[in-house]
């Protein structure tokens, strides 16, 4: 194989490859109640005291609508909860709760994990040079989402 097959074909695998590994490592007894797609919720609510439903949605690149059922069953969960704004009652607050607060950390570890293991098998001279590959990827899929929404 040469380097572009060999190039396509880890990219072409890789994200179903992290996808189905995430879920396993972070999908434990402890957290069995909730979703690969609920921790990535967890996680554009982020630990700040507030984010509003639209900005959650923004991040993830979903509808408020979608939001909503997710975040629903969420909060039945007591992952998150929810608070209208007072003063402008079609604004909606979303909170992590201690658990979802824990959820939170139990994911980001997996990630510090997983990108501790890339970085431990590169030298000094090798990390900006995959930073950059990296950022060309991420270029393109911007791109590609643009040229896609018009």
């Amino acid at each position: 194989m040469n380097a572009y097959e060999t190039i396509n074909d880890i990219l072409v695998h890789l994200f179903n490859e992290i996808w189905k590994r995430e879920e396993e490592a972070i999908i434990t007894e402890e957290y069995k109640n909730i979703t690969n797609n609920d921790m990535h919720i967890i996680e554009a609510i982020g630990l700040g005291e507030e984010n509003t439903m639209s900005v959650v949605a923004k991040k993830l690149g979903i509808t408020a609508g979608s939001l909503t059922t997710a975040v629903n069953s969420l909060v039945n969960k007591k992952y998150v909860v929810r608070k209208r704004s007072e003063q402008d009652r079609r604004v909606v607050y979303v909170r992590l709760t201690e658990k979802g607060r824990k959820a939170y950390h139990h994911h980001a570890e997996f990630h510090r994990q997983m990108t501790k293991a890339v970085i431990e098998k590169l030298d000094e001279t090798e990390i900006p040079i995959l930073l950059k590959t990296l950022e060309g990827l991420a270029e393109f899929f911007r791109g590609y989402e643009a040229k896609s929404k018009k």
